[in-house]
């Protein structure tokens, strides 16, 4: 096999490249049209009344946070199989991030695991939907009804999916994309924050610039010092501002998401139909009413039947040109979360799994020839090590 297989990649044509091109020559580099464009596509894809694109994911986190009002005191309760930005964003704004253990077989967030960690300092629910499959969100709005909380989903894997039948962005009370090179859409970089909620949309709009608004967008202005110039700084937001041409590249992208699902969709199921043959690997388990597009393919093995650990099969893979990649360590396993007093042994379920998984490639553009090739490889370390 000619070149190196990566977990994930993006997928560029020439559209994409003429859609940035256009606001390179254009008058607007940020701030501009295109901005708009994607925000009432986001909306129109997704069916939420409001979308705010921001610089990435982890700004759109940060965003909603903010939006929710979480401070000092704080609780708030997440994952610890996901990427650090779904837990930092509570720390950026002084609350407590709080991990509840995963689904065995899902590796979701559990809901009743989360009902196990709410006190009368919970804030909010940042439910994240791993590989692309959607969380038990009625569940846990259940949860979040019950106990007065606002539930925040973490969508960075998940655009394109849907809850029966609801496309993701529309559910939550807030919900976060990320634009980055191995999602499923991207723009280099960026993020979205979408709501049904005005309010939290009002504030997400300030919070991306400065926390600044043009006063004559909402009020007549009588007063002669001021003009079509006068703005005010409201609240301390910061500069999580998306340029014009990442907006054009995912709009461009946005155009392929249905035959990128497909794709991925495709490849997930030859994956699904040669491992389900091997005893080794344990398949991750969907619930029925997630319709996932997939954006990471995670292989689990039980290295308690193999004579091979972890680290000499991920070495086996990649001398056979196929970069695998880990996701994800517990958050909590971090040393600045050790310093903050989180230890090893909170939540057993996504440590077992975390010991015993690796990402492999899933990406629109892999080929036939290719993804065969990786099952190919799979196949023979097992065997080899049996």
């Amino acid at each position: 096999m000619d070149g190196l297989l990566h977990y994930g990649k993006q997928n560029i044509n020439e559209n994409d490249i003429n859609a940035v091109n256009e606001v390179l020559t254009s008058d607007f580099l940020t701030c501009g049209p295109k901005v708009d464009a994607l925000e009432k596509k986001l909306c129109e894809y997704t069916g939420a009344k409001y979308a705010t694109v921001v610089s990435n994911g982890t700004s759109a986190l940060h965003c909603a946070c903010i939006a929710a009002g979480i401070g000092p005191g704080d609780e708030v309760i997440t994952t610890p199989l996901t990427f650090a930005a779904s837990a930092n964003c509570v720390l950026y704004c002084g609350g407590k991030p709080v991990f509840a253990d995963v689904d065995p077989d899902t590796y979701n967030i559990s809901p009743s695991s989360i009902e196990k960690c709410i006190t009368n300092r919970t804030k909010a629910i940042i439910a994240v939907d791993y590989t692309g499959q959607v969380v038990d969100i009625g569940e846990i709005k259940r949860i979040c009804d019950q106990y007065n909380l606002i539930l925040i989903e973490d969508a960075a894997h998940s655009i394109g999916s849907s809850y029966k039948g609801q496309k993701v962005g529309s559910i939550a009370d807030i919900t976060t994309f990320s634009f980055h090179p191995v999602k499923t859409v991207t723009g280099g970089e960026g993020g979205a924050v979408l709501t049904n909620d005005e309010e939290f949309f009002k504030k997400v709009q300030l919070i991306r610039s400065h926390g600044m608004q043009h006063v004559s967008e909402y009020e007549e202005i009588n007063d002669d010092e001021k003009g079509p110039w006068y703005n005010e700084m409201v609240l301390l937001g910061y500069n999580y501002r998306m340029t014009d041409f990442q907006a054009a590249l995912i709009l461009s992208q946005m155009e392929r998401i249905d035959l990128f699902k497909q794709r991925r969709d495709d490849l997930v199921n030859k994956y699904n139909e040669a491992f389900s043959k091997i005893p080794e690997i344990i398949i991750q388990k969907e619930i029925k009413e997630s319709d996932t597009c997939r954006h990471l393919y995670i292989l689990r093995i039980d290295y308690s039947k193999l004579k091979c650990n972890r680290k000499e099969f991920y070495n086996e893979m990649k001398k056979k040109g196929i970069l695998c990649q880990i996701h994800y360590i517990p958050t909590y396993w971090f040393p600045y979360y050790k310093s903050l007093g989180y230890e090893r042994g909170l939540c057993p379920n996504a440590e077992k799994i975390y010991s015993e998984i690796m990402s492999i490639p899933l990406y629109p553009a892999l080929t036939d020839d290719q993804i065969e090739y990786v099952i190919k490889c799979i196949q023979e370390i097992i065997l080899v090590n049996r």
